[in-house]
């Protein structure tokens, strides 16, 4: 985890004197919001990084010396059998569809991507996966 602690610590550093000249040759707020708000970004996003890197082993790609083998076991949990993304991506389109064709077809969307996003979160807890 140290190495992208320190790309986003940079990062975020980066963005605060590029706002601070920013503002200062007077430029339009939008840009000073916008820079500032990467700062942040930046900034918290490494911040998430160190407190959790600190409760972490060193990862193999920390050690020098690391093999192949230390790479091997369990690399987390996935579902390529999920079907559930695609009636969310359905919601989706019709919520921003219903953005240029009338806001009845985005409420329809929001119902259908809450249904679609309780589906998929609760996808292990009914049927054949269940834990």
């Amino acid at each position: 985890m140290r190495v992208e602690y320190w790309i986003f610590l940079i990062i975020g550093l980066f963005y605060i004197p590029c706002c601070l000249v920013y503002a200062a040759m007077g430029g339009e707020p939008v840009g000073i919001a916008g820079l500032a708000l990467g700062a942040g970004l930046g900034l918290m996003i490494a911040g998430y990084l160190k407190l959790t890197g600190r409760k972490l082993t060193d990862l193999p790609e920390e050690n020098d010396h690391a093999e192949i083998a230390d790479y091997a076991g369990e690399q987390g949990e996935f579902s390529p059998w999920s079907w559930w993304p695609l009636p969310l991506a359905a919601s989706a389109a019709l919520v921003f569809l219903g953005l240029a064709v009338g806001y009845w077809v985005s409420a329809i969307g929001v119902v259908l991507g809450v249904v679609s996003l309780v589906g998929w979160v609760y996808e292990y807890y009914r049927g054949a996966h269940a834990h």
